[in-house]
């Protein structure tokens, strides 16, 4: 079966790829490096069955072999990132998902779009159901992602029900774990640099803020299951993490694993920046017979090695 996944040299994309190379899969790599990385893909590159491709989804793809499975991941995800390209996260979002969904009609393949829990914006429901409509700001500074996460939802909504094609959406929730740049600038990759290297550790806002994380390895087995189990054609699912954490709660964490010293520093809270964030993946457990193993302590010693031969690397001072 040959499948293709956007934002392959991504951090979720990158994993994906070798959960499916693992499973039997030909995968085809599609990425523009916007925020992706060749060293994310550089051991895959020798396996007869991947192919990477560096492609700006937000242009049509053309290809001649047929294809039975589409992972669209394609889009900047950090704030940091996509508030400094927003026009082109847009078009990853927009353009992208109407050209995929486009390839999937024409081979009359299945579709998994990877959309997010920003779809919810900042909740007054709590914890996050996929029958809830959200809080998005239009017209913020975050909605250059949020809503055209949104639009690329009703894309695929749009074309399931005039064409009938195999799609479901996956809202993701926060997700960490190696392959994560450590100029991200979202709250894992901060934490675990400043305290590897002892320096204060940034918290935003009082620190009461809550995010639910899940590792990378719980939320790519939730991508597989949801694209090609029986039963999920047409279904909007949330996967991530329930175990909520605040900020506060989550640097003292990051301390004890380090064994760090960093004092807590507190910086003005991001406009628009979600209180709470929490997922309810009742869906999830009954649709896919899946929920997160790996815990946070463990999750994050895994991260952390990672970083620490990434700091070593790159002898960062």
């Amino acid at each position: 079966m040959r499948t293709i996944v956007t934002g392959g040299a991504g951090f979720l994309g990158s994993h994906l790829c070798e959960k499916l190379l693992k499973e039997g899969y030909e995968v085809i790599a599609l990425d523009n490096l916007a925020t992706g990385k060749t060293k994310n893909i550089k051991h895959l590159l020798d396996d007869p069955n991947f192919v990477f491709i560096r492609h700006n989804v937000s242009k049509p793809f053309e290809i001649n072999e047929k294809i039975d499975a589409i992972f669209h991941l394609a889009s900047p995800a950090s704030p940091i990132d996509y508030q400094e390209i927003p026009i082109n996260t847009i078009s990853a979002n927009a353009f992208g998902t109407y050209n995929m969904l486009v390839l999937t009609k024409r081979n009359n393949a299945k579709f998994l779009l990877a959309s997010t829990s920003e779809a919810y914006g900042d909740p007054k429901v709590h914890p996050q159901r996929e029958d809830y409509w959200g809080n998005v700001n239009p017209v913020g500074i975050r909605s250059c992602y949020d809503e055209s996460k949104r639009l690329a939802e009703a894309l695929t909504m749009a074309f399931y029900r005039k064409y009938d094609i195999d799609v479901r959406i996956i809202r993701i929730f926060n997700t960490y774990g190696p392959r994560m740049r450590m100029d991200d600038g979202r709250v894992i990759p901060n934490f675990a640099v400043q305290s590897l290297m002892g320096k204060p550790i940034t918290v935003y806002g009082d620190g009461t803020q809550t995010r639910s994380f899940c590792y990378v390895d719980d939320l790519i087995e939730g991508i597989y299951r949801a694209m090609f189990k029986e039963g999920t054609k047409g279904e909007i699912i949330n996967l991530g993490n329930p175990d909520e954490k605040n900020m506060l709660e989550l640097a003292e964490v990051f301390k004890k694993i380090t064994g760090s010293n960093s004092e807590i520093t507190f910086k003005p809270l991001p406009k628009d920046d979600p209180a709470r964030r929490r997922p309810d993946i009742s869906k999830a457990k009954k649709l896919l017979g899946w929920e997160p193993k790996v815990s946070l302590e463990e999750g994050l010693k895994r991260t952390l090695d990672w970083f620490e031969d990434e700091l070593k690397t790159k002898n960062v001072k």
